[in-house]
């Protein structure tokens, strides 16, 4: 097996970990946009502690496993286009408010929930996501 995919299993794992030990530690779904998003407009006042302990185990947790990934760099394929990533952020934002949720809320948590809106959600949000990386990369041709 490749070594990429190893990574994606393994960081998969974590998510699918993390939205376990939230749900069971709270009560609450694992939504990254609505974590933060209580964070930005302060609706998430009440919280905040335990928003802000999550925000950083999603930025420690990658320091931490940086050991093990051997020498070399790990490649993200990120463009150098810095309007593409501001565009592609944006984007990702004003999608997860459309959808009330993200991939974490959504697609992890919602779907092993077998939750209808959740996978209808995730569905359409590939799609978009699908339907946007044509637009941009071959109609564009900016990725």
């Amino acid at each position: 097996m490749e070594q990429d995919w190893v990574w994606g299993l393994v960081g998969g794992g974590l998510i699918g970990l993390g939205g376990a030990v939230y749900l069971l530690g709270n009560g609450k779904i694992m939504g990254a946009s609505g974590i933060i998003g209580g964070l930005v407009d302060g609706s998430g006042r009440s919280t905040a502690i335990e928003r802000l302990v999550f925000l950083a185990g999603v930025v420690i947790m990658p320091i931490l496993l940086m050991p093990l990934y051997g020498k070399g760099t790990v490649s993200t394929h990120l463009t150098s286009n810095w309007g593409v990533v501001i565009a592609a952020g944006l984007l990702v934002g004003v999608g997860t408010r459309i959808a009330n949720g993200c991939t974490s809320g959504h697609g992890v948590c919602g779907i092993s929930r077998l939750s209808l809106r959740g996978i209808v959600a995730t569905v359409f949000y590939i799609l978009a996501g699908g339907i946007t990386l044509v637009l941009f990369r071959q109609v564009l041709g900016l990725i």
